[in-house]
This record gives C-alpha cells, structure tokens and sequence, in this order.
C-alpha cells in the first residue's frame, strides 16, 4: 500500500480547499507573499498562548543571554532543508518527520534520543526502498520542552479546572 500511496500523482497548488473537494460551499485560502523575514519581524505579530513569567526581570535577562548565543542550527543547514523541502514538493522526495509534541526534562538521555534517531532513519530507509526516492528526514527532539496552548487553563475530568501544562521549560518538571 505504501508504493501505491508514495507513486500517486500529486500537483501542488498555493491554494488550499476546505470542505467537500473543493466543490460548492467549500473555501479557498490562497498563500499571499511571504512579508520579510528578520531575526526581528517576530516582534511585531501578535503575541498569543505566551508564558507568563512572573520575575519579568529574571526573564529579560535570560532573552538578553540567549540572544548574544550562536544559533543551534546554523544557516547553511536552513537553506538545505528548504531546498529538500522544495524538492519533496515537486514529488522528488518523500518526507519523513517524527518527535514527541512536548519533551520532559526527564527523558533527555543520549540511549533515548540515539533510539529515536535511528527509528526516524531506519523508518526513511524501508520508504526509499520501497518507494525508490529520497527522503526528507526531520526529528521534532531534544528541544521541544514547551508547548502553547489557546488557554491558560484547560478542564480535567475528576479535577475541575486546572492550569494548561505548557512543558517542563515553563511549568517546571518536578
């Protein structure tokens, strides 16, 4: 199934359908230019599902500090990816991506990640030998230690309303 699924034809389109195919009563989004990109521009969105640090002060510093730090994916490596990327949208690659969507503190051990790592690559290389392409391989881990959330609490069964958890990185992990 994964050969007929991977060898079916696909066109790409910067408009996306919602609802029934497209057909009458659906809506259309249509991507529009892309603004400019600075390691600023962030800035000026809309700040929403935010941590609410309490020691505002103690959090600027931090901000400041990670700001003055090298950055952990240098820009060749970005430029890559997205010439990947562009090639898996043109149907030459087959994109394969896994992680958790929120990391605990706890389980940040090099045996777990190395466990990940090589399920993420042995899962790329069964696709390309099945599929007979490239793949893309992308690991969300080691890193993802928060999670937004649209609101600042969320209700649990048997406990009423509680706080949203919103990862180690700002609820904390003890």
């Amino acid at each position: 199934w994964l050969k007929q699924f991977c060898s079916f034809p696909r066109r790409w389109s910067s408009t996306l359908h919602l609802g029934n195919s497209g057909g009458r009563g659906a809506k259309r989004l249509s991507a529009g230019p892309m603004a400019e990109w600075s390691p600023s521009s962030w800035q000026s969105k809309p700040a929403q599902q935010m941590a609410e640090w309490e020691d505002k002060a103690l959090a600027s510093t931090v901000l400041a500090k990670l700001g003055r730090l090298p950055p952990i994916v240098q820009p060749a490596e970005a430029d890559r990816l997205k010439k990947l990327l562009a090639e898996a949208g043109r149907g030459e690659r087959f994109i394969i991506q896994g992680g958790d969507c929120a990391e605990r503190f706890v389980d940040c051990e090099a045996e777990r990640l190395e466990s990940q790592l090589k399920l993420i690559l042995q899962m790329g290389m069964i696709v390309e030998h099945v599929v007979g392409k490239p793949t893309v391989r992308i690991c969300r881990i080691a890193g993802q230690y928060g999670k937004p959330r649209s609101k600042p609490t969320e209700v649990v069964e048997g406990h009423g309303e509680i706080m949203s958890f919103k990862g180690d990185n700002i609820n904390g992990f003890e």
